[in-house]
This record gives structure tokens, C-alpha cells and sequence, in this order.
């Protein structure tokens, strides 16, 4: 019944029906079914006409019409009223349906009238309220909690508006009975206060009461996050049954040498347990797949260069992946300087390796001559085919689709161990979704010696004063960073706003005496990197930039980092810029610069910067503020559709989901057992409508 075309429902059509699906996506009974309400309105609650406030969602008048008129002409025509209660009167207004609305509207017709209320010339009106004759409304009076459903303009212009939806729902409640299979176990159910899954769906859109209507919700909600979990946690099962992993089963020569002599300082705690963890999974028998994640400088490379000495070390070749060229050639100097002097060759790949270089790389690759091989996209390409592949790492996983990461995969016969790493701290609740199938690893702790970086505040009024801070800074040897936002690197307006800023700079900070470098994304790549490299070596004491040195520029002198517009920042791009200093012995200082208008978000935003340096708490109110879908970015986010449930608002339920996924398959791994066959038939029918979102196995 469920998949029965929603043309055939009474007051559809296919004229309407085709309506309902290109505006709603409601294309069947089913999807009708799960076209939630979005909140429900009390309509047994009355105001008054003086008690009615803009601030007001909504508010339910009960009065006489009087002073009925048509105003106005042609495109400027509407229909005027004034509703009169015992302590006012306030005015209604229609600018379309004027013909057929016209003869309803009687002088001294008592109505019951509910609407937004706004001002206009310094008094109240209802635009388009919702109308009904108050003798109907006694004879017939509404539930307490009447559901309101999204809809869309064009939708609503057709009758589809939220009650022209409702009535829709109603027309198909009665059609349910003994219709809808369970998908919980019985247990299951009982936790959940009982409410089987019809009970719920029939609650939630026909409520009799809150309390009923909240034991609906949490019903729906577990059902939602429950299944993603389950289906996580069953795909991380059978990837440990079915595929093999390649078997590391000693740590030898290279990782020892390393280790013990050319180590740059000692690891912390959570660097050694990490380890430790990475060294049990590719020691396994069973193929690797670990998310680990860590503040920016938290030493994510070295862990990965540890784990890449132990495929070495096993007669294996190991890939590090990165999402950007400036990315991938920090990672090769940095690992190229980490194993100076170790009987380790490093190579570099990238879209921009010459011709010669690259033929001679991929044949010693090939041999087997190259152990370990870095790189952009381009590592992804057929010819490049490796001797023995054992472990590949990922840098910023998000940033590579599901059919990269697979073509990585298939460079192996056995496939190789996966190590994701990210510099983007994950909350808590999105990791489970994200990456539910992934071990996950974190490193909590910074190298001993990294000084907290201080966080400020200023406004334009203090820009002199900023200004002088930094000549002192430069006076004392540092070099700073100054960042512009520029959102889309086709907007105008940004990159003037770059360039006037530039301007004014070095109109403070003139040459002989000083050096200005500028980098922005629309110059040649080559111009770019050698204003880049002019900074890195200390050759220039400013550089003016757009967020294109977020990740990948590494200047241990560099002490202050100057935000421009830091409204316009989202918390993690924040978190990310300010990361680039503070890599060097100094102290080093952020200064968010915005104007003296501030949003409610924007002074959180910043509020939140100057608080704290905690990445997973930032993430945590970046998370609040923007939501799941932003925070990750909707391309490569592999965040599943829910109908009802929230990430932020149901972090609970979701993690209460997760340990009951979890209890689930340790007591009946295959789901075998007689009681959990509504579980399993649901979980079947999930996966095989698709693999699950963004996987790297």
C-alpha cells in the first residue's frame, strides 16, 4: 500500500499528484506518510486582540467582522476587514482570492481567525489568516495540537498549503489499519515506551495529547538513528569477516632507527596509544580502517609516518594522499626531512610533476625502489601502479569522493590498510554517523612546548592600535599573516576588498623597510608559490592573503594571524586559520577583526574563538550553529536523510541508538534469532536499496 502513486489518493489526481511530486517529493502513499510535521499550534489557546504582540508565531482571535471593503485598484487591489473583539479591533487583509473570499466575508459574521501578526503604520494587521465561521468551529471544535507541514509556494497556490496537506494525511490515516509492518523487536519496542510503529506514525500526524505525542516522536526518532547505526556497525562486521588485510607482523629496522634516533621530539601519551591501536589493526589479519583525528599541530603526520615505517618494514610501500598540491608537498618535505639520512626514498606526485620526472618515478615505483609515495589526485591515475602496497593514509578525507577512494583500493590485490586522517575535529554524534563503520582514534593532547595561542577580539576603531602591535611584532624578527575572506573566487567585490586591503598595508608597511607578499586563488599557480616560498623563508614580513593558506603553509616564524571580516569565517575555517600560527617557540597571537554590527551567530562565532582553543569544543558550537549538513559540506558529507530525528537536538537518542545497534549484534551477530526479524528485514531491505554513503572500503 505503501508504494501506491499518490495520484490515486482521494483529492489527488495526476495533475496534482505530478504537483505533489516535482514541488514535495511525495510521490507515493509512503512518502505522504513521512512528510512529517515540522511543530504543531495549540488551537484551543485564544488571545485577545489586545494581547496580540509581533513577536507572536501565531496567534487564534475569536471577534465579529465588521467594515468589509475592497481597497485599491488593479495590481494594488486587496481585501480589507476589521475583526472586533470586547478589547479592540485588529485589521485582516487579502491581496489574492479576493473574488471568491468577497461574498463569504458578511458584516457581523462571528469567525474564528488565526495568522501572523505584523505592523503596519504603527498598527496590527493579519495578512492571509486562516478562517472559519465560529458556529462551525463549536459544532466541531479542532484537536488540541494541529500539525503544520512544510510545503512550498508554488505547492500552496494550488491548496497545498499546510492544512490542504493535512487534509491529505487524514484521507490516508484510515487506510493504514494493520497496514504497516513493524520494523523494531518486541524488547526494543518496550524500551521505547511500548508505542508500536502504526501507534507512533498515527500519532504524530492525528496527536491526542503531548505526552502521547513525545513517546511518538522518540519511537520514530530511535527507529531512524538506530537503522543508520546498524547498518554502520553490520557493514564494519562483515568488512572484518570478509575482507583480509594484509598481516604486519613485526616492527623492524626502519620504524627502530627512527624511533630511537631521529624522533624530532618525544610522543605524547595519546601519539603512543594511537600507535599502539594502528599497530593491533594492521597486525590483525584484517584490513585496517581507522579515522584518526587530532588538532591542528597535533602531530597526526608523525603517527602516520610511524604506521607507514611499519608497512615498510613488512615488505610493504605506503601512499599518503592529499586533497591539495600545497598539502601534499608539505607533507613530503616534512616527511622527507623526518627520515633524512634513513635508508627511506620519498617521492612526490602531483598534477604538476614533469614528464621526465614522472616516467622515471613510476617505473622505480613499479620496482618497488620508491617506499613511500605522496601525492595529490594524481596518485589515483592507472599507470600508477605500486610493487606492494600495504598501507595508504588520507589526508582531509572528506575532501575525496567514494569512487576516488576506491580506485586507491584497487592498486592492491590484498587491499591495503586505510589510515583517514583530519584536522577537522568531528563532534562526537556526526563521527558516529559519518564514519560508524571506521575504529576511530583520537589524538586529545598537543606536543609539550606549543604555547596556547592568544585569542582577541577588535573592532575597526582599534585598527591603528592593531597595526602598531604588529610593527612591534616585525620589529622583533616575526612575520605575520593578514587573511580576507573570499567566499567564491569569482566575487568582485572580495577581491577588491583584498586588494584595498593590501593597498592600505603597504601604505603602513612601506618598502625598503618592509616586505609585503600577497597570495589570493585567481593568480597563476606559479605566482602563488613563489610568493609562498618568499614568506616561508623569512624573505617577506607580511603576507596578505585569502583562506587560500588554511592548510599547508608552515612557517614556525610566522607569530601573529589578523582575520579580516572574521564574521564572515565559519568557526572551523576560524579554527583552521589560527592554526597556522603558533608552530614556533614564540607566543604567538590571533586577532579577530570585524565591523561594530555584529549578528547573534557571528558574536558567538567569535565569542567562542576567544574562549577557547579546544577543537572539539568549537566543533561541538559550530555543529549548533550551522547544522550537520553545513558543518561537513552537503557534496561529500555522506550525512543520511532523516525525516524527524536531528543530529544536535537528538545527540542522546543517537547515542542511545548506537549502544543499542552495538548490544544487538554481540548477543545475535547474524540476526538469526526468530525475535529480531522485523529487524532484519527492514536492515535487508536498507541495504539493498544501497551501499551507505561516502565509505572508503
Amino acid at each position: 500500500m505503501l508504494d501506491t502513486p499518490i495520484d490515486y489518493l482521494k483529492g489527488v489526481g495526476p495533475q496534482r499528484g505530478e504537483l505533489l511530486r516535482k514541488e514535495l517529493g511525495i510521490a507515493t502513499y509512503g512518502d505522504l506518510l513521512w512528510h512529517y510535521p515540522f511543530r504543531y499550534v495549540d488551537r484551543t489557546r485564544f488571545h485577545t486582540v489586545r494581547e496580540v504582540r509581533e513577536d507572536l508565531p501565531q496567534v487564534q482571535l475569536r471577534g465579529v467582522l465588521r467594515d468589509v471593503r475592497i481597497v485599491g485598484e488593479k495590481q494594488a487591489r486587496r481585501l480589507t476587514a476589521k475583526l472586533v473583539d470586547a478589547t479592540g479591533s485588529i485589521e485582516l487583509v487579502w491581496f489574492k482570492g479576493i473574488r471568491w473570499l468577497q461574498p463569504v466575508l458578511k458584516e457581523g459574521l462571528e469567525l474564528i481567525v488565526f495568522g501572523k501578526p505584523t505592523v503596519f503604520r504603527d498598527k496590527y494587521n493579519i495578512a492571509h489568516p486562516e478562517i472559519e465561521p465560529a458556529a462551525a468551529w463549536d459544532q466541531h471544535p479542532p484537536a488540541r495540537l494541529q500539525p503544520v507541514y512544510s510545503t512550498s509556494e508554488k505547492a500552496a497556490a494550488k491548496g497545498f498549503h499546510s492544512r490542504g496537506i493535512g487534509k491529505l494525511v487524514q484521507a490516508l490515516l484510515p487506510q493504514l489499519e494493520g497496514q504497516l509492518p513493524e520494523t523494531l523487536s518486541r524488547d526494543l519496542i518496550d524500551t521505547l515506551g511500548g508505542v508500536a510503529r502504526e501507534e507512533a506514525l498515527l500519532e504524530v500526524h492525528a496527536p491526542h495529547d503531548q505526552a502521547r505525542l513525545d513517546r511518538a516522536l522518540r519511537r520514530l526518532k530511535f527507529e531512524e538513528l538506530f537503522f543508520v547505526q546498524l547498518r554502520l556497525l553490520k557493514q564494519k562486521q562483515l568488512m572484518q569477516q570478509d575482507v583480509k588485510g594484509n598481516i604486519f607482523a613485526h616492527v623492524g629496522d626502519r620504524f627502530n632507527a627512527f624511533y630511537n634516533t631521529h624522533l624530532p621530539f618525544p610522543l605524547t601519551g595519546a601519539q603512543k596509544r594511537v600507535v599502539k591501536e594502528i599497530r593491533k589493526d594492521m597486525g590483525s589479519g584484517h584490513q585496517m580502517n581507522r579515522l584518526l583525528q587530532g588538532d591542528v599541530g597535533s602531530g597526526k603526520t608523525l603517527v602516520g609516518l610511524l604506521s607507514m615505517l611499519i608497512a615498510l618494514d613488512n615488505g610493504f610501500q605506503a601512499a599518503l594522499l592529499a586533497p591539495t598540491e600545497i598539502l601534499a608537498q608539505q607533507h613530503f618535505k616534512s616527511i622527507a626531512r623526518f627520515v633524512e639520512g634513513l635508508p627511506i626514498v620519498v617521492r612526490l606526485l602531483t598534477g604538476s610533476t614533469k614528464a621526465a620526472e614522472r616516467k622515471s618515478l613510476l617505473t622505480a615505483l613499479r620496482l618497488g625502489e620508491v617506499h613511500i609515495l605522496v601525492g595529490t589526485h594524481a596518485l589515483l591515475e592507472d599507470r600508477v601502479v605500486f610493487h606492494h602496497l600495504g598501507l595508504v593514509v588520507i589526508d582531509e578525507q572528506h575532501r575525496f569522493g567514494v569512487a576516488q577512494r576506491a580506485r586507491m583500493q584497487a592498486k592492491s590485490v590484498v587491499p591495503p590498510h586505510v589510515l583517514v586522517m583530519t584536522a577537522t575535529p568531528i563532534p562526537r554524534t556526526l563521527a558516529m554517523t559519518l564514519y560508524g563503520d571506521l575504529d576511530v582514534s583520537v589524538i586529545d593532547e598537543l606536543p609539550p612546548g606549543r604555547k596556547p595561542i592568544k585569542t582577541v577580539h577588535r573592532d575597526d576603531h582599534a585598527r591603528n592600535a592593531v597595526f602598531g602591535f604588529l610593527e612591534e611584532e616585525i620589529a622583533r624578527g616575526r612575520q605575520v599573516y593578514v587573511v580576507y575572506p573570499l567566499i567564491e573566487e569569482s566575487e568582485k567585490s572580495d577581491l577588491k576588498h583584498l586588494m584595498d586591503g593590501y593597498e592600505s598595508i603597504t601604505r603602513r608597511f612601506p618598502l625598503p623597510k618592509y616586505a609585503v607578499s600577497i597570495v589570493h586563488g585567481r593568480m597563476p599557480p606559479e605566482d602563488k608559490d613563489f610568493e609562498m616560498a618568499r614568506f616561508v623563508k623569512g624573505e617577506t614580513d607580511i603576507m596578505v592573503a585569502t583562506t587560500v593558506i588554511e592548510v599547508g603553509v608552515d612557517v614556525p616564524n610566522a607569530s601573529v594571524m589578523v582575520i579580516e571580516n572574521a564574521e564572515r569565517f565559519g568557526l572551523s575555517q576560524l579554527h583552521q586559520l589560527r592554526g597556522r600560527v603558533g608552530r614556533g617557540a614564540e607566543h604567538s597571537y590571533c586577532i579577530l577583526m570585524t565591523g561594530d554590527k555584529l549578528g547573534n551567530d557571528s558574536r558567538t562565532r567569535i565569542a567562542t574563538m576567544v574562549r577557547t582553543q579546544d577543537g572539539f569544543e568549537i566543533s561541538e558550537v559550530d555543529l549548533r550553529l550551522r547544522g550537520p549538513g553545513d558543518l561537513m559540506g552537503t557534496q561529500q558529507s555522506g550525512i543520511p536523510e532523516l525525516h524527524l530525528a536531528d543530529l544536535v537536538q537528538d545527540a542522546e537518542l543517537l547515542q542511545y541508538a548506537r549502544r543499542m545497534a552495538q548490544r544487538l549484534l554481540d548477543e545475535d551477530p547474524h540476526l538469526q534469532d526468530p525475535r529480531h526479524a522485523p529487524i532484519a528485514g527492514t536492515l535487508a531491505e536498507q541495504m539493498r536499496a544501497g551501499p551507505i554513503w561516502g565509505r572508503i572500503g
